[in-house]
């Protein structure tokens, strides 16, 4: 059974830094990927980040392009995502995805991810 447990939001002022983290078990080695969506009050889930699992090849969304990174260990299986530079509308639910034969077009549709961690929550004040 595949779990996905995020942890490392928090709160934070504008121009500040968080890394979430996302453990995962139950992963096999097919060929997936993972990914970080978020989701603020009353706004559909959006995805932030992408990566294919053993692979470089990762997309961000405009919004955050230059100030999130994406990583993964592999041995770990665990999926990061360093946040610099934040801003209030940066706030919202973080959500950790994973999925199974991840098409790139429809890469950040929710409704394609099979596997959902909680969310931990990151606020970003002015």
């Amino acid at each position: 059974q595949v779990q996905l447990l995020e942890t490392g939001g928090g709160s934070v002022q504008a121009g500040g830094s968080l890394r979430l983290s996302c453990a995962a078990s139950g992963l096999t080695d097919s060929i997936y990927c993972m990914t970080w969506f978020r989701q603020a009050p009353g706004q559909e889930r959006e995805g932030v980040a992408i990566i294919y699992a053993g692979t470089v090849i990762t997309f961000y969304a405009e919004s955050v392009k230059g100030r999130f990174t994406i990583s993964q260990d592999n041995a770990k299986k665990a999926l990061y995502l360093q946040m610099n530079s934040l801003k209030p509308e940066d706030t919202a639910t973080y959500y950790c995805a994973a999925d199974i034969g991840c098409k790139w077009s429809r890469r950040f549709s929710p409704e394609d991810y099979t596997y959902w961690g909680q969310g931990t929550q990151v606020t970003v004040s002015s």
